[in-house]
């Protein structure tokens, strides 16, 4: 029995893990296209040295406005709410940035953990089919004519092992897809979150440069 014919004459129980593949392709592209493409930022320590440059010479518009330009990003964005936020105490600067980094955190991962659950589904469809066949085929061959028990033996071991390779060949690829989106995510919020802290430093630091600079003004007067 070949393999299309299989799920020709087994539709019912291929159509679900056919449908978890379908489920599985959509999700792949759409997370593909947010994590590989939407998301990232080119330069991202060229985008904190200039909100630094911003934020240092105290224009925070323009911090804000450069931010505007890249909302799409996760670092963008939480960028933006600790600027927005500057004029406020460390407290509530830190807390804003912890809403964002949530927000951007569940947009990084929603989705690809449905990969790893149509990959487990899919074994166990997978599995179900082969049970089913092996049970189909002995029953066939304990009321079938002698002659003819091997023939549908064979039969029946065919269908349950197309079952077991439609279910594992659904859910293969969808594990490694969902590992190298995965650590794709973990990437990204890494530099999320290196971003937030190096926003969230130098929103901090900019109080004690002209201080620094006065100190230092005394030491020549002196």
């Amino acid at each position: 029995m070949g393999f299309f014919q299989f799920i020709i004459d087994n539709f019912l129980h291929a159509a679900p893990v056919l449908i978890a593949a379908l489920f599985a392709i959509a999700i792949t592209i759409e997370r593909s296209r947010s994590l590989l493409k939407t998301y990232p930022m080119k330069d991202t320590k060229a985008f904190m040295d200039r909100i630094s440059d911003y934020v240092n010479r105290n224009e925070t518009a323009q911090a804000v406005a450069m931010c505007d330009q890249h909302l799409e990003k996760p670092v963008a964005k939480v960028v933006k709410t600790a600027l927005l936020r500057s004029h406020l105490p460390d407290e509530a600067i830190e807390q804003g940035i912890n809403i964002a980094l949530g927000e951007t955190n569940d947009s990084i991962t929603k989705r690809t953990p449905y990969l790893a659950t149509i990959a487990n589904v899919a074994t166990l469809m997978g599995l179900f089919g082969t049970i089913l066949g092996l049970i189909q085929s002995f029953q066939a061959v304990a009321n079938a004519d002698p002659a003819m028990k091997s023939q549908l033996l064979s039969a029946g071991i065919s269908t349950s092992m197309n079952a077991t390779m439609l279910g594992l060949g659904v859910a293969i690829p969808c594990m490694v897809v969902y590992a190298f989106l995965t650590n794709k995510a973990n990437k990204l919020q890494s530099e999320v979150d290196d971003a937030a802290l190096r926003c969230t430093d130098t929103l901090r630091m900019r109080y004690f440069r002209p201080q620094n600079n006065q100190s230092k003004n005394l030491e020549g007067v002196a």
